[in-house]
Formats: C-alpha cells, sequence, structure tokens
C-alpha cells in the first residue's frame, strides 16, 4: 500500500514538473494539488484497512472496507471543494489531469502485482 502511494506522489511531482515546465507555475501547483486530492484519500484508506481491529473476522475487514471508502469519497469530495474556493488563479485542466492519473496508481499497483505473481507461479511450476 505504501509503494502504491508513494507511486502517486512521485507520479503527481513529475506530472507537476513536466506541465509546470510546458504551461507555467499555475498548472505545475494546480498539478501538485490534483495529486494530493487523490493521495491523501487513498492514505486514509490504506490507513483504515491496515490498522489492527479488535475483531480480526471478515465482518470487521468489510466494514472497515466500506468506512475507508465513504471516508476516501468524503475527503476527496471536501478537498476539491475546499481546493476551487480558495485557490485563485487554478489551472482546472492539470488539476483533473492528475487527478486521474494519480487515481489510477492503485489499478497499476494491482496489475505489476498480479504479474509478478504470475512470473513467480511459471518459475516454480517449471522447477527453476
Amino acid at each position: 500500500m505504501l509503494k502504491v502511494i508513494a507511486g502517486q506522489l512521485v507520479l503527481g511531482c513529475i506530472l507537476a514538473i513536466v506541465l509546470g515546465s510546458f504551461y507555467g507555475v499555475v498548472a505545475g501547483y494546480s498539478a501538485v494539488l490534483g495529486c494530493l486530492i487523490s493521495a491523501v484519500p487513498n492514505a486514509f484508506l490504506a490507513l483504515r484497512l491496515s490498522v489492527p481491529r479488535r475483531d480480526q473476522g471478515a465482518k470487521s475487514l468489510v466494514r472497515a472496507a466500506y468506512i475507508g471508502e465513504l471516508g476516501k469519497l468524503a475527503l476527496t469530495v471536501l478537498f476539491f471543494s475546499i481546493v476551487f474556493v480558495t485557490v485563485r488563479p487554478l489551472a482546472a485542466g492539470p488539476l483533473f489531469v492528475t487527478f486521474a492519473l494519480t487515481a489510477l496508481m492503485p489499478l497499476a499497483g494491482f496489475l505489476v502485482r498480479d504479474e509478478e505473481r504470475q512470473e513467480k507461479d511459471t518459475v516454480d511450476k517449471h522447477g527453476e
């Protein structure tokens, strides 16, 4: 989970540098804000799922996942609201592009993890 969140932050910084270089400072800090709007709620969800619970059962984990997802959604809406109300000037394009790309990082993390698992299974099956 930490690798995915770190990946989101790194991707957001790279996008902020690139967009800031081509389109100016406003695009750069708008991209950083888009990254943070995605990464901070994801960190909340990750924390919610990784904190040990008194009840170790499946129901407890599902409840933590629901609460984590609702909290993630609420934080995302709250952060977008704060940014649109308080930050002037703001470049909406870089904000949303960076948000969308960093929001897709967990999916990329799952795909990479699944690919690594398939490679390991292939190696184990051939006895190498």
